[in-house]
């Protein structure tokens, strides 16, 4: 089981988000309040392309771990710097499969739809950080660690320090994919 560290918002379409003791998650939504909040495609460059297709990126979560790796490569990086709703502690999101629900505090439910795709307004904020945010495996295969996306499922409200349950999907698990 893991935790919220921090949670995030904004109205306006920022990179960074505005630290909160709290956000509220509706159902089909996303977070009360944020930029990205609706049914439909909220970031620019997909309404662009087709207004109409579902919000598979209502909420933005990021593991506080990516931080620590960061520090170490030199950069700063807290909280909400890089535009997520939710900062996690102790899980792997990266690992999870596409279709994981998290609970988050009382009543939220998140389910993850795929990663997020860094995209070049990363390295805006902080020279290099998108090259960092992305890696190779073993079989040289692209690696993106900038978090994963998702549909809320679930009302509530979530703060620091609520708890997270992960639960699996039943049935065969596909591995996450950039949304």
């Amino acid at each position: 089981m893991g935790s919220v560290l921090a949670v995030s918002a904004r109205s306006g379409h920022h990179f960074s988000k505005t630290p909160a003791l709290s956000v509220r998650l509706l159902t089909g939504l996303g977070v009360a309040g944020d930029a990205h909040m609706g049914e439909t495609v909220k970031h620019r460059s997909r309404v662009r392309k087709d207004p109409t297709r579902p919000n598979l990126r209502q909420v933005h979560l990021i593991h506080a771990e990516l931080f620590s790796e960061l520090h170490d490569r030199g950069f700063v990086v807290r909280p909400a710097d890089l535009g997520e709703n939710v900062t996690t502690e102790g899980i792997d999101l990266l690992a999870l499969p596409s279709g994981t629900r998290l609970h988050l505090g009382e009543s939220a439910v998140v389910e993850i739809t795929g990663l997020r795709n860094p995209c070049i307004q990363i390295d805006n904020f902080q020279k290099g950080l998108m090259a960092a945010t992305l890696d190779r495996d073993a079989e040289g295969n692209l690696v993106r660690k900038a978090g994963v996306m998702g549909i809320v499922l679930s009302d509530g409200d979530v703060r620091p320090g609520d708890a997270i349950r992960v639960e699996l999907p039943a049935g065969p698990q596909r591995p996450l994919q950039p949304v």
